[in-house]
């Protein structure tokens, strides 16, 4: 079996006593964290940094503690699966920059409506976890 790795993002801000998640349409279009491949001998927290810069245009601050994984079969690619590492980072008062090229749109949604956006339980899952952490 082959593996892809991949790392990113859950991003968030707080607006007016709200988390608000910064969710990104892929050009394919499902909605999802900003992330991507690693690159060379990078660690997964340097190419999730990388990875929401590149899509977000975001330097967002990392938080400790929280570091979830999600893990799945490319449909595209038989016999390969692909890891993807998840940290938690929150911004300020950043403008959000969609790269063209990358990603269609960034959303800035609240959590329930993230919920909604994503097609996959366990992408609502880590989004779960994220806001869990943060609110515990």
């Amino acid at each position: 079996m082959n593996w892809e790795y991949s790392c990113g993002a859950i991003v968030f801000t707080r607006r007016n006593g709200q988390i608000l998640y910064a969710i990104v349409q892929e050009l394919a279009g499902a909605y999802s964290f900003p992330k991507g491949h690693m690159e060379g001998d990078e660690t997964e927290m340097e190419t999730a940094r990388r990875e929401v810069w590149e899509e977000t245009g975001l330097q967002p601050q990392f938080l400790d503690g929280f570091y979830q994984q999600d893990e799945y079969p490319l449909a595209e690619k038989p016999g390969t699966w692909k890891r993807v590492t998840y940290f938690l980072a929150e911004f300020e008062n950043e403008a959000l920059t969609p790269r063209e090229g990358e990603i269609r749109r960034i959303q800035l949604v609240p959590y329930e409506q993230a919920l909604h956006l994503f097609e996959h339980e366990k992408t609502r899952q880590i989004l779960t976890a994220a806001r869990d952490f943060l609110t515990k």
